[in-house]
């Protein structure tokens, strides 16, 4: 295995592929570089002297810049460097793409659902959702009674266990409770036997609808749509107060936007016109069973894999994202839009530094442009609140060797692979082009995973390099390690681990085919998420105010 790595030929720093002890000596081309510090796995150090203000190139991009003089051999880290990224202007080159060779994938299927308007589901779920903060508890009652009534409940084991506890309490004292020790139940997720075509019932709890602006209301209704009309979801329910920014008319305006033709079972239940609580939710709850018998009769059919759509999404990212997972996922998306199908890349704040090379990118100058005005409207709100994308590494990503937005963001971006960008996507904008689509959201893992799934993604590739346990209600989301370790660690979390990459085991080509043959599996209902284990149900609508 190598101890160090550099990226591009462009590069004037070496990446530690493991831990390297302060006065040992690495070859790099035809010089010996003795390490002034320890650098630990993950880190960066400079295969040349820099002055103060020197530029720090990674990727084969400006990343940073010396903020004090860098020895050749020292480590590169937040005291003696800073983010800076390269300007970016109007597309200024034509763009050609070499796809990859995707003839063994050229007949390929996946068994999926098969909706009207010709969108193609992974998975077949009824939806429930509250317009409004205030109808949580009432969606919570509903959730409580069909995933009990129907078995999509999850496992009890923490139940069991309080309840050993409890026994052991009454019975032997704090000394019995104290030399209790925890046993890892089964938590196989089991099948429905009332509706088998069914995959569950899921609920978009959120904290939104109303006391913010009418453009958050807009948009959480747009975000909802989107939902509804995923090819995922068989049908909805809807808990409405009544009086909320975010009305039910609202939110069925932008469904006919998407789908003029719209006819998927919409069930919508208004408290304030509806009597007493009894009355409305008894009669959801009736009406929801009805509408789940009819959408059972949706069985899984051969589908071509085109129709799936990959959300390209990391969180929780390490030194060894952009060099490992990253890049394989970034593959996996080539292969795809090769066949023809469609992937989202996501997160904004994390695209910094690499703007000029998407754009040029884009295949013509109207999606560029748009892509520019969108980068420059989120930076220059973010500036305006005392931020800046230079903020967005979290203390994790430092630690872990992303010391600058910069270099963050020019590992981040190999998620997007190397194909043509077909279309800029506005937040809660539904991908419609097949190809590279890129969709503005923040770099939060939530809220862009999230969204990549209100504008259509039906299996997100989630990277991370630290762990991170994060799901979607409606789309399975497969957890991609970027190093070995974080997979032993981890195994509840983790599906794939690329680890094999960095200690040279296998390539980024064919790891990224191998993920490929996984989403399909995924796809197909044959192989369950950890994160669908798990229950692990995240949703989290963004508010179009600062997040990074």
């Amino acid at each position: 295995m190598n101890t160090y790595l550099q990226i591009h030929p462009k590069d004037n720093v070496l990446v530690a592929l493991q831990d390297l002890p302060a006065g040992s000596t690495v070859q790099f081309n035809d010089q010996t570089i003795q390490l002034v510090k320890d650098i630990p796995g993950k880190h960066k150090f400079p295969i040349v002297d820099l002055a103060t203000g020197d530029a720090i190139v990674m990727y084969g991009v400006l990343v940073g810049k010396a903020m004090s003089p860098i020895a050749k051999g020292d480590l590169i880290s937040t005291a003696n460097t800073e983010h800076m990224a390269e300007s970016f202007h109007e597309k200024d080159a034509a763009f050609n793409w070499a796809a990859p060779d995707v003839s063994k994938w050229q007949n390929a299927t996946f068994m999926g659902y098969h909706r009207a308007d010709g969108q193609v589901g992974t998975r077949n779920y009824w939806l429930v959702i509250p317009m409004v903060f205030c109808e949580t508890r009432n969606v919570n009652v509903i959730k409580t009674a069909f995933e009990k009534g129907l078995g999509f409940a999850p496992p009890e084991k923490y139940n069991e266990q309080v309840n050993d506890l409890v026994n052991l309490y009454k019975n032997g004292g704090l000394d019995a409770v104290k030399d209790y020790q925890a046993k890892e139940s089964n938590t196989t997720v089991k099948r429905n036997d009332i509706f088998p075509n069914i995959d569950g019932i899921k609920f978009l709890i959120h904290e939104g609808g109303c006391g913010g602006t009418r453009q958050d209301a807009d948009t959480l209704c747009a975000l909802l749509a989107g939902y509804i009309h995923h090819p995922n979801v068989a049908g909805a329910t809807v808990l409405s107060l009544g009086c909320q920014h975010a009305q039910v008319s609202i939110m069925q305006t932008a469904l006919k936007k998407l789908n003029p033709n719209f006819n998927k079972p919409l069930l919508v239940f208004e408290q304030q016109t509806s009597g007493s609580e009894f009355n409305m939710l008894s009669t959801a709850i009736k009406e929801t069973f009805l509408g789940m018998a009819e959408a059972n009769k949706n069985a899984r059919k051969p589908a071509p894999i085109n129709k799936i759509v990959i959300g390209l999404e990391c969180g929780g990212s390490d030194g060894f994202s952009g060099i490992s997972a990253n890049p394989a996922v970034g593959h996996t998306s080539d292969l795809l839009v090769g066949l023809g199908g469609t992937t989202i890349l996501s997160e904004f704040p994390e695209l910094c530094g690499v703007e000029q090379e998407l754009i040029n990118r884009c295949v013509n100058e109207d999606i560029s442009n748009k892509f520019i005005k969108i980068m420059r409207a989120y930076e220059s709100q973010a500036e305006s609140v005392g931020s800046g994308f230079y903020q967005n590494p979290s203390p994790g990503n430092i630690k872990d060797g992303l010391i600058t937005d910069a270099i963050k963001s020019a590992g981040a971006a190999k998620k997007g692979g190397t194909s043509p960008v077909t279309d800029v996507l506005d937040y809660t904008e539904y991908a419609v082009k097949p190809g590279l689509n890129l969709l503005c959201t923040p770099g939060n893992d939530v809220e862009s995973t999230s969204a990549e799934v209100g504008s259509g993604a039906t299996v997100v590739l989630f990277t991370t390099g630290l762990g991170t346990p994060t799901g979607n209600p409606i789309a399975p989301v497969v957890k991609l390690s970027t190093n070995t370790r974080l997979a032993q660690r981890m195994p509840d979390i983790i599906d794939i681990n690329t680890g094999t990459i960095i200690s040279g085991e296998s390539s980024i080509e064919q790891m990224g085919e191998d993920i490929l043959e996984h989403v399909i599996k995924v796809a197909s209902g044959e192989v369950l998420t950890k994160a669908e284990i798990l229950h692990q149900d995240d949703f989290i609508p963004w508010k179009r105010g600062v997040s990074l």
